[in-house]
């Protein structure tokens, strides 16, 4: 088949040409393929409200690609520029995350068109219940139905206000606190949610690593990240985290940060917290930082030199106009969509590997699993085993002592701590984002029509939901 990769496309068209390009590796029948490939419904919503004396019309919408698991879920973002077109398209993304993660759920996505920047707090309260109330109705919000999640734009403060709407009107609901994830935990959060995307990225980076033929076809060396450049653009949720804990316990060296006001750049490397707290204290941008060298054109470094360049902000920040500058050895996809189909094409004739968003942006999606567990198990992971745990590590501990071999004291503090919910969420995302890459790379390199992560990765999903749809009875 013929796939246009010498012109850009919409987010959408771009992600079904991705699920296209997969689809001719695959046996799968036209008519399911079809359908696999396509949105199910989406629903756009108007409603009004009174803002400063004034009544205000706002327009969102929620889309659902694929129910062939339920519920379906995905994130609701709010932004000055969201639509249709990039709902839909992050609805089709979720879908195929969902089931290369073996997380069994289908694919959603919300978005509110709108400039948060714009409100103020009790005024984002207003629209956001309002909005939640209107999904609600329409029975897009629901712990069995369809489970929003935070995205750009939103987070844990918005999914609280969902929350609380929901059991004002579904307050029969025994799991209402599973209606959504990405909630405080002391609403029926899970610790280790807020850094859940960040730390899915480094997991799946060192996973990377721990493979030397793919490593060598990146052009790198080495097993670990340690002093890798690395070039980040976006210092939000996701960007931060990807970058604090790549600095903090691999020791890869950040070389640039890239921000909507402009960007840093170091060659010896910046320090992530401190230019984090500086965007913090300066209304979300890094203008005036005094410890860089400043670019008011962020975009630019996107082209310097570096082993690992991570776009973790928004769609198609890398395209057709600069795909052919790109000097990174290695592109690791923390945003979704932040390479276009057509850049694609020119970044695989310069050799460049990219790890996809369909899997790399996928830890978000699986701690939200997690957490939706939880709530509706209705207990916190480790309140059974932990104490056990405990225990029997004592019994271990003595039996060592006991045969003359004295332990040093942080060893035995070490091994007499029973397992925390967040060292079980984080061993539970590990294992995932490793188990994941090994299964793309075991259909990237034993299929030779496959070219690229991405279409490996796609392939694989596409063929779980058709899976999905066979044992349903609805083909062959």
């Amino acid at each position: 088949m013929s796939l246009p990769a010498d012109k850009e496309v919409s987010f959408r068209e771009s992600v079904n040409l991705c699920c296209d390009l997969a689809m001719t590796t695959l046996d799968i029948p036209d008519g399911m393929a079809k359908y696999i490939r396509n949105v199910n419904n989406v629903y756009q919503v108007r409603f009004p409200v009174k803002i400063k004396g004034q009544v205000e019309t706002f327009i969102g919408w929620r889309a659902v690609h694929s129910d062939h698991k339920l519920p379906a879920k995905g994130g609701i973002r709010f932004a000055p520029n969201v639509n249709q077109d990039e709902v839909e398209a992050l609805a089709a993304l979720m879908s195929y995350k969902c089931a290369l993660v073996d997380v069994p759920f289908g694919g959603s996505k919300g978005g509110l068109l709108i400039d948060p920047k714009k409100y103020e707090r009790d005024e984002m309260e207003r629209i956001t219940r309002r909005f939640a109330f209107e999904l609600i109705q329409k029975d897009y919000i629901g712990s069995a139905t369809n489970v929003p999640a935070p995205d750009m734009g939103t987070g844990q403060r918005e999914m609280a206000w969902i929350v609380s709407t929901y059991a004002s009107h579904r307050h029969g609901d025994i799991n209402q606190l599973g209606c959504v994830t990405g909630k405080p935990v002391s609403m029926g959060g899970i610790q280790g949610r807020v850094e859940a995307t960040g730390r899915g990225v480094v997991f799946g980076l060192r996973e990377f690593f721990r493979h030397p033929e793919d490593v060598k076809k990146a052009g790198l060396q080495g097993n670990s990240l340690e002093g890798k450049k690395v070039i980040i653009q976006g210092l939000g949720n996701v960007g931060y985290y990807t970058a604090n804990i790549l600095q903090q316990e691999d020791q890869a060296k950040i070389i640039a940060i890239l921000e909507w006001d402009g960007g840093l750049y170091d060659p010896n490397g910046l320090d992530v917290d401190d230019v984090f707290q500086y965007k913090v204290n300066n209304k979300g941008g890094v203008t005036g930082y005094p410890k860089a060298e400043y670019f008011e054109d962020s975009k630019s470094l996107l082209e310097r030199e570096c082993d690992i360049l991570i776009p973790a902000a928004m769609e198609a920040v890398i395209n057709r106009s600069n795909a052919s500058k790109i000097q990174a050895k290695l592109i690791a996809e923390a945003a979704n969509g932040p390479v276009t189909f057509a850049a694609e094409t020119v970044l695989k004739e310069k050799g460049i590997v990219i790890i996809p968003d369909v899997y790399l942006n996928a830890g978000g999606v699986t701690v939200s699993y997690f957490e939706w567990i939880k709530n509706l198990s209705h207990i916190r992971f480790g309140r059974m085993q932990r104490r056990y745990e405990e225990s029997q590590s004592q019994l271990i501990i003595q039996a060592i002592e006991a045969s003359g071999n004295k332990l040093p004291r942080e060893l035995i503090e070490k091994l007499s701590q029973g397992a925390s919910e967040i060292d079980l969420v984080r061993s539970g995302l590990d294992d995932t984002m490793r188990k994941a890459f090994q299964d793309i790379r075991e259909r990237y390199w034993a299929n030779d029509k496959i070219e690229s992560y991405r279409t490996a990765a796609m392939a694989l999903a596409i063929e779980k939901i058709a899976t999905s749809y066979a044992t349903m009875g609805i083909y062959p």
